[in-house]
């Protein structure tokens, strides 16, 4: 599935600026993605914890399976795109959003659910590595094929990436949970209750905010056609470089992190983890050259990575099992979206002050964050090691 999805974001995002020659179309790809996600979230959790969560993975990645058509037959239209310009792109990745908005914390909540609690950081580091790995391999893919043969070509690698990842993912064995009896809440209590377990939890709070404040900030990805193309001066090949250079980083992070026991202090380590990586992405925004900007967005990627890791080890440690799915989905808003959001704000930022600046001033911004965050929770600066962090106790009176 990542695979398939980092290909169509490398191919999207080119034709879509091939045909505008706009940053801000580029924004518009992020904001056509976080509507739908962020309208249905809190309600994708829900059912994540009420419904089968196998089964909503499985028919989200169906949807998404459909999108990757879609794009397809876009480029076998002939002159479709000469027609009809990006909007046909913005429809299908809004219905992306949607989907991957139910896949999101049914996906999570299920990972969750299937392994020990003892071994959840262990967990995400394995998983954060084959997901870094296919994200590497992904936009090289999407990249090579588009610059060498033909977006058609790179969008059949998409479909039948997505279609094998429905069919896999429908052959993990899988019971179904049984819900507690006695516990019923109403349509309102149970789509707050997420909420406002985050709230109540200020440790997790801190973490989530400072990750998509972070990313909404100082993120440089949907910025990277423009840097390909006017001041770098790589091509799409090129592109899949620049997109694959962050995810290298964060499988040799995620590699080593499986390996070596948890941080014994989680919070400063992600403090610095953060920081370092609005660093990178400030010496990114202020490089021209290819490979110094490839070695930044590959040490940024290292630094997410061990964010990431402490992060969703902490979600899971914290939260208990009849939570997982709506406080994934409040996860999801939090980080999920501020990609999306980010992209936005990148567009619009490099339509009004220009590319170069507009990264270089959001990550400053991004580490004032770092900063502040610091400063005001000394509880995430004393947090341990999150394997010894006690799981909060499910109180009915939370969604009451």
């Amino acid at each position: 599935m990542t695979i398939s999805t980092q290909i169509q974001g490398v191919v999207v995002a080119w034709q879509i600026y091939d045909i505008t020659r706009d940053p801000l179309s580029l924004g518009m790809m992020g904001l056509a993605e976080a509507l739908p996600f962020l309208a249905v979230a809190l309600y994708a959790g829900h059912l994540a914890d009420r419904l089968n969560r196998h089964r909503i993975t499985v028919t989200s990645l169906t949807v998404l399976f459909g999108c990757s058509l879609a794009f397809l037959v876009f480029n076998l239209i002939p002159g479709f795109l000469h027609r009809h310009g990006a909007w046909p792109f913005y429809l299908v990745i809004f219905v992306s959003g949607l989907a991957r908005s139910f896949a999101q914390p049914a996906r999570q909540a299920l990972g969750a659910e299937l392994v020990e609690r003892r071994l959840y950081a262990n967990a995400v580091a394995w998983r954060s590595s084959t997901g870094q790995f296919a994200a590497v391999v992904g936009p090289a893919i999407g990249g090579l094929i588009y610059g060498f043969a033909s977006p058609r070509v790179a969008y059949v690698a998409d479909a039948f990436l997505m279609a094998a990842a429905a069919v896999w993912f429908s052959s993990i064995a899988y019971t179904p949970r049984t819900t507690e009896p006695g516990r019923r809440e109403s349509m309102a209590s149970s789509l707050s209750v997420g909420v406002r377990f985050v709230f109540a939890e200020p440790v997790l709070l801190s973490a989530l905010a400072l990750d998509m404040f972070s990313v909404l900030l100082g993120g440089a990805e949907a910025l990277l056609p423009v840097f390909a193309d006017q001041v770098l001066h790589v091509g799409p090949q090129g592109l899949g470089v620049l997109r694959a250079a962050p995810a290298v980083g964060a499988v040799v992070a995620s590699v080593y992190l499986a390996h070596r026991p948890p941080f014994k202090r989680a919070g400063v380590t992600m403090l610095r983890a953060v920081g370092v990586f609005a660093l990178c992405i400030m010496g990114f925004g202020l490089s021209r050259s290819v490979t110094l900007s490839v070695a930044l967005l590959a040490l940024s990627g290292v630094a997410d990575n061990v964010s990431v890791l402490i992060r969703s080890t902490l979600l899971q440690s914290l939260t208990p099992e009849a939570l997982l799915g709506r406080v994934s989905s409040v996860n999801s808003i939090f980080v999920g979206s501020s990609n999306e959001i980010g992209a936005f704000e990148s567009g619009v930022a490099a339509r009004l002050l220009g590319t170069v600046p507009s990264v270089v001033l959001g990550a400053a911004a991004s580490l004032g964050v770092v900063l502040f965050i610091g400063w005001r929770v000394p509880r995430l600066r004393r947090l341990g090691r999150i394997d010894e962090v006690v799981p909060a106790e499910y109180q009915p009176a939370l969604s009451a």
